[in-house]
């Protein structure tokens, strides 16, 4: 049962309006989060800013969905998953790697793999991690910058990820075919 509105753009506290026109412009629909996110448009607004900047980081197409999917998967969310699984379709990621991600296997090469590590370290221990973690991570090509930039996905899918708990966010048609369920 649905907890929280999924609002239109008639329906929308008039802050959010214009930020679920951009979300009609941006995929062709609004998506169900950005439908429920808009009950509060500055946290609606504040989603798509972050999505925006981890979208820009220096992370590629493949990274990206390797932070966003370790995250979905860990914290369990049945909208999420599905619509990161299309989003890495769209962006020509690997279909194994988005289902290694889903499935909870192994990474395809070493570097993701320790990207993936760290990503659910950070998650699991509420951002302390060991130095031993860190110097894997440097070791394998990444630095500080990525570091803080796992952050900043962490914080664009907690407001996803926890919004869509407790508002049980029916899952769009488009990403339905990718359904997951742990």
């Amino acid at each position: 049962m649905n907890t929280l509105k999924v609002h239109t753009i008639e329906t929308a506290p008039e802050g959010s309006k214009l930020l679920l026109e951009n979300s009609l412009k941006a995929f062709g629909m609004i998506p169900g989060l950005h439908g429920v996110l808009a009950g509060s448009p500055a946290t609606l607004e504040a989603y798509q800013k972050l999505h925006e900047l981890f979208s820009n980081s220096s992370f590629d197409a493949e990274e990206l969905t390797v932070v966003w999917q370790s995250i979905n998967v860990e914290h369990e969310c049945h909208y999420c998953v599905p619509a990161h699984t299309a989003i890495a379709h769209m962006m020509k990621v690997d279909a194994a790697l988005t289902e290694a991600l889903r499935n909870h296997k192994e990474m395809p090469n070493e570097k993701l793999q320790v990207l993936q590590n760290t990503t659910l370290s950070i998650i699991r221990n509420r951002g302390r991690i060991s130095d031993s973690e860190l110097e894997t991570f440097y070791a394998v090509g990444y630095g500080e910058r990525q570091v803080l930039e796992i952050v900043l996905g962490v914080a664009q899918k907690t407001i996803s990820n926890y919004t869509n708990h407790i508002a049980n966010t029916p899952v769009d048609e488009p990403f339905k075919k990718f359904a997951w369920s742990k």
